[in-house]
């Protein structure tokens, strides 16, 4: 836990410097509680089974078309032109779902994404129907 917490501290201070010195502050979230009474205790229970089921986080550059013909033929070296625009935001997949989109940053030679814009709960839902 104490691990998870130092590299919580230098991914801040490493953002706080990419950003000019602007200090991070961490935010508190709202713990789900039963009082609302909008979750029952079976429920609660269903939840924090759930919250522990790994999932596959990817960032998407871009994307080509290409034909099998071409595709034999990539060898070290080639370039694949890609449908995206450089410096667009990258798309954030979450086992396949577009999620948010984000920039890439560089935090103690790690590659890490800054989320710039989160895909709403609506929308995420509209797109799997």
């Amino acid at each position: 836990m104490a691990d998870d917490k130092d590299t919580m501290d230098e991914w801040a201070a490493a953002l706080a410097e990419a950003e000019g010195g602007d200090e991070a502050q961490a935010v508190e979230l709202e713990e789900l509680q039963e009082e609302r009474g909008m979750i029952t205790a079976d429920e609660k229970r269903k939840l924090e089974t759930i919250l522990d089921i790994p999932v596959t986080i990817s960032m998407e550059v871009g994307r080509a078309k290409i034909s099998i013909r071409n595709l034999l033929q990539l060898n070290q070296g080639s370039v694949v032109e890609l449908e995206r625009v450089a410096g667009e935001p990258l798309d954030v997949l979450v086992n396949g779902t577009l999620i948010a989109h984000g920039e890439v940053v560089v935090v103690n030679d790690k590659f890490g994404i800054r989320l710039t814009d989160v895909i709403s709960q609506i929308e995420r839902i509209k797109k799997l129907r």
